[in-house]
């Protein structure tokens, strides 16, 4: 657990610094821009004022950066219950269905019953499930034929494994030991988010998640969580 509660605060520190970066480059700029506008012989108050302006804007920009980083990262402010793990699935089976029909794709789930029940914040593992699904959805095809995604949710006593996978090209190597990095992406205008943030919310559920290559080809990415204490298998 302590290993889990490093982790995420390493990542949210990460990402907190590359927030950071931007604004605070603009503000240098802004600032010096605006010194050099008051120190003339003749000030250039007006410009300056708007410059200031500037800066303020920089400022808040990098504060809604720093809480979004924390939203993501953060572990401690959630609300938890024992739930059917299934259950929050089909809860967010419509907003799937609708990015998999957006992408030409068919979505399939499959649930081997029964499932132990888990204690989890439902919307920050359906954020993990998302994650995992959008980028099953997005991931370069082998063929023209038609995207499948799969949702595989299966348990024994310890825990429920939930798993998505696609028939896709598969992880490249030089991409693997970086994935669940902030900030790596491959996609084009990928924020280097997703799966970062999935992996703190996972292991702050005291949870595993990770990726292998899926049989027939494609990719296979999963997490794990445990069962509820105290609670039986149904």
């Amino acid at each position: 657990m302590q290993i889990a509660r490093t982790s995420a605060l390493e990542e949210m520190a990460s990402g907190i610094a590359h927030e950071l970066n931007q604004p605070i480059g603009a503000i240098t700029t802004f600032a010096q821009a605006a010194q050099r506008m008051l120190t003339q012989p003749e000030p250039m108050v007006s410009n300056a004022i708007g410059v200031l302006q500037h800066i303020s804007d920089e400022a808040m920009n990098a504060g809604h950066g720093i809480r979004h980083i924390r939203s993501l990262f953060n572990g401690r402010d959630v609300t938890r219950a024992a739930c059917d793990l299934a259950d929050v699935v089909m809860e967010l089976r419509p907003v799937l269905d609708l990015l998999a029909a957006r992408a030409g794709a068919q979505l399939q789930v499959s649930v081997q019953t029964p499932l132990p029940r888990v204690t989890i914040d439902r919307l920050r593992i359906q954020h993990v499930l998302f994650t995992l699904v959008q980028n099953a959805l997005e991931a370069p095809q082998r063929d023209h034929e038609a995207p499948i995604v799969q949702i595989q949710l299966s348990g024994d006593r310890y825990g429920v494994l939930t798993a998505v996978v696609d028939r896709g090209m598969g992880v490249p190597p030089e991409a693997r030991d970086q994935l669940f990095r902030p900030f790596f992406t491959t996609k084009r205008h990928g924020t280097g988010l997703g799966l970062a943030s999935s992996r703190a919310i996972v292991e702050a559920h005291e949870g595993t998640i990770g990726f292998e290559d899926a049989a027939g080809g494609g990719a296979r990415f999963w997490f794990r969580l445990p069962a509820a204490e105290g609670v039986s298998t149904q």
